[in-house]
């Protein structure tokens, strides 16, 4: 592997926002600096430019492929994870860029960062001496060869889910390597297993292959769900006790943080509607991906407009909901002609769907209402079948 030369930063830092084929194009002209290696740690650091900004920001780091900048965990996400390591050994399986080693091991005596490509193993050596990380130990082998030589108080696995055709896999028996063939390896070795899956990943399924699970953590970034973990303990049965934690962190620095019992919910009731209130609730993406559609309900004493809607509402505004809250202004009987009307007097709104026969496009399509703006305009179902058109403003 190259390496980070004066030149070559310097050349990163004044072609960074290039066009990068045309780079590649005209190397010669910039003989005698490795262009194709400049150019992979260009577009590298442009994927980790908004999810690793401590990284970004310091030029000694290396970046063995674009690829691994593409799949690695994000700051905020890895951090969280030190919350769920526990004693003072670690050992991360599938250690990658080394994201997670790297804020994992501000919580160990000890962290082994484990990984089968050498390139990989090269830049995290480089990488962690450059960050002062200096309690982390690089083992260059294939987990599944050795996993039965391995100790510690806390395993993490994050399975590539790529195949050789570089197609995306969600199943963990898919995933490389497969927790399914070693965690009876592991589990009684180490206090705990932490494995991270897709932001796709089936809950329930995985749950259900994963008996030994005894909290689920799911993660959004603004809105938008990046990671699901399971923490899984030397237990033999399937645990009623398993404990949900959904956490999303907001743009402006804030975290929604709503936790329950796994089975909760589906003893839950149904608190329907009987009409749109003053306020209009849509839970955060971390919520919805958990499933805990009618507990959000009673917990916030708030009131769903559908079983399979997914928006609430209530008379009085409740401050602390870990989602988005909005002001309704109308509520409109949904019809071709009521969206053409819309159209008219609003012009622009942004639009969302649940539980409605139409898509965002054709409502555009119909109404032609151009996106942004300060309206929110939800097409949706009410209990009785009735479709309407929720007007509102968020807060």
């Amino acid at each position: 592997m190259a390496i980070l030369t004066p030149e070559i930063k310097d050349f990163i830092r004044q072609h960074f926002t290039d066009d990068t084929d045309k780079l590649l194009l005209n190397a010669k002209r910039y003989s005698p600096v490795d262009v194709p290696f400049a150019v992979d740690q260009i577009r590298a650091r442009r994927q980790i430019k908004e999810k690793l900004p401590t990284w970004f920001a310091n030029p000694d780091l290396l970046f063995p492929s674009r690829l691994s900048a593409e799949q690695c965990s994000s700051e905020i996400t890895a951090h969280y994870k030190q919350s769920l390591v526990r004693g003072p050994r670690i050992c991360d399986l599938t250690g990658g860029l080394g994201i997670d080693s790297w804020q994992l091991s501000q919580q160990a005596e000890e962290l082994i960062y484990i990984e089968r490509f050498a390139e990989y193993c090269r830049a995290a050596e480089h990488n962690f001496k450059t960050l002062g990380a200096t309690n982390i130990r690089i083992l260059e082998a294939d987990v599944r060869e050795i996993v039965s030589t391995l100790t510690a108080d806390t395993f993490y696995i994050d399975p590539a889910r790529r195949t050789e055709c570089n197609r995306r896999v969600f199943a963990l028996s898919d995933c490389e390597p497969d927790v399914l063939q070693f965690k009876n390896i592991l589990l009684p070795k180490a206090g705990r297993l932490i494995l991270k899956t897709s932001p796709m990943a089936d809950i329930s399924e995985t749950l259900r292959q994963l008996p030994e699970t005894t909290e689920v953590h799911i993660i959004a970034v603004r809105n938008e769900c990046k990671e699901v973990i399971f923490v899984l303990e030397n237990t033999v049965t399937f645990s009623p006790r398993i404990r949900v934690v959904t956490i999303n962190y907001t743009s402006d620095g804030q975290q929604q943080v709503f936790s329950f019992p796994w089975q909760k919910e589906k003893t839950s009731p149904f608190q329907a509607a009987e009409k749109i209130g003053d306020y209009l609730y849509e839970p955060n993406a971390a919520i919805l991906k958990s499933g805990a559609f009618k507990l959000i309900a009673t917990e916030y004493n708030i009131s769903k407009l559908h079983l399979n809607s997914h928006l609430y509402t209530s008379g009085q505004k409740i401050g602390n909901f870990p989602g988005r809250i909005f002001k309704v202004a109308n509520v409109h009987e949904f019809s071709g002609k009521k969206l053409k009307q819309l159209g008219k007097s609003i012009g622009q709104a942004n639009i969302t769907t649940r539980n409605f026969p139409l898509t965002v496009e054709a409502i555009r399509k119909s109404s032609g209402i151009i996106e942004g703006g300060e309206v929110y305009l939800f097409a949706t179902t009410l209990g009785n079948a009735r479709k309407i058109i929720i007007e509102c403003r968020k807060i």
